[in-house]
């Protein structure tokens, strides 16, 4: 799989496209209970301070519902958004990334059962930092963890890195990996074959949670405007929260753990 035929770049592929064919809805249902069942614990390993939010907030409330305790790393800080910016320097968003993390668990409700860890790696160079962060890990999971991370064939370098660390750190503990899919969504499309599609499973948000959802998403505000500094556009722009606000999340599983759901 080369980078260069996953560019992050323009527009992507819109999300007319992926509804008009039904790829998504045809995929299996899966619930809560079957990706993170009652006796395990859920460790949530975001690249960036929003990853989590796009991903998986919709699984973060269900589980937060249902009594777990989640333990969520934020892998870095988010530094490098604004490259060559006066207004968001890396400085401020070392400082301003965490507070909006904290804000959009704040807005979901689930600040209380969340236990915050920051490790501070350095944005875009997570590969750099792969076998640590691989260290880290392994040396806190259990067979009784399932970690939600970033998939492996996302696109960017921070999200691929943290996923390789991830499944390395599952292989050697035991741990359950269960991967997140946030910018395939505009590089891929509906029948793309570089997707693992037979791995794919969809989670249903209700509309008091989508809603949860949407707002929790507006806590980052670094990263959904116009740079006044450069004229950066958002790093968030409309049509990229089009394909992270559907009303359902999907997850890349286990092919042996199954779990789908009619």
């Amino acid at each position: 799989m080369s980078a260069d035929d996953r560019r992050i770049e323009g527009e992507g592929t819109p999300e007319v496209d992926w509804q008009r064919l039904g790829k998504l809805e045809s995929l299996p249902l899966i619930s809560h209970e079957a990706l993170v069942a009652p006796h395990q614990q859920a460790v949530i390993v975001a690249p960036h301070p929003d990853d989590e939010t796009l991903g998986l907030a919709g699984l973060m409330l269900q589980l937060a519902a249902a009594g777990h305790h989640l333990h969520l790393i934020a892998v870095t800080d988010g530094t490098a958004s604004h490259t060559g910016s006066t207004h968001w320097s890396a400085e401020r968003l070392a400082r301003q990334r965490p507070i909006e993390s904290e804000r959009a668990l704040s807005t979901l409700g689930c600040e209380g059962q969340t236990t915050l860890e920051r490790l501070g790696l350095p944005d875009t160079c997570v590969a750099h930092h792969e076998a640590s962060l691989f260290e880290h890990l392994a040396a806190q999971l259990t067979a009784d963890h399932v970690v939600l991370t970033t998939w492996r064939g996302d696109g960017h370098p921070d999200h691929e890195a943290t996923g390789r660390a991830c499944a390395r750190a599952c292989e050697a503990t035991g741990a359950r990996l269960i991967e997140i899919p946030i910018w395939t969504w505009h590089w891929a499309a509906p029948r793309d074959s570089r997707v693992p599609w037979t791995r794919a499973r969809r989670l249903l948000l209700d509309a008091d949670m989508l809603a949860r959802k949407k707002a929790a998403i507006q806590a980052h505000e670094s990263q959904l405007s116009v740079d006044p500094a450069t004229g950066q556009a958002p790093i968030l722009p409309g049509h990229v929260l089009a394909r992270l606000m559907r009303p359902y999340e999907v997850f890349f599983i286990d092919e042996l753990l199954g779990g789908a759901h009619d």
